[in-house]
């Protein structure tokens, strides 16, 4: 015996279901996207310098934009925008720098456990160029 259950309907794609999930896709890739870091930071932050502590420094959005970042490790070594360098890469590239804007900004990122004269040779070198507009990072 068959029973009647009333109108037989059509199947339909529900498509309220079908939006909620092109929705979460866009989410999910929106938010992924924003985790990627740029090759700049990841470079910077391969960088073995352990930073000073300081009691008050800029914030992220006061800080002034970098026309080069120079680290000073603890070992002695000197790294130029994240990449190793020797006293006569430093040298070259400051001479560059000087010969473009004598106003560009020099941040030195010095290893809290290097040695003070070898940050103070890296300040001499700036001012042999010309180079004066220096900025000291640490963190806080």
């Amino acid at each position: 015996m068959k029973i009647d259950l009333g109108v037989d309907q059509e199947p339909e794609i529900g498509l309220v279901a079908l939006i909620d999930c092109i929705f979460f896709l866009l989410m999910f890739f929106m938010v992924a996207t924003t985790f990627k870091q740029s090759e700049d930071s990841h470079r910077m932050r391969s960088i073995p310098v352990d930073l000073p502590k300081a009691a008050a420094t800029f914030r992220a959005e006061e800080a002034p934009s970098t026309g080069i970042v120079i680290a000073v490790a603890h070992d002695g070594g000197v790294f130029i925008d994240g990449v190793a360098a020797t006293q006569g890469q430093l040298h070259d590239r400051l001479r560059d720098l000087a010969a473009h804007d004598t106003h560009a900004i020099v941040r030195i990122d010095g290893d809290r456990r290097a040695q003070f004269q070898d940050v103070v040779s890296v300040m001499d070198q700036c001012a042999f160029e010309g180079l004066t507009n220096l900025a000291v990072h640490v963190r806080n």
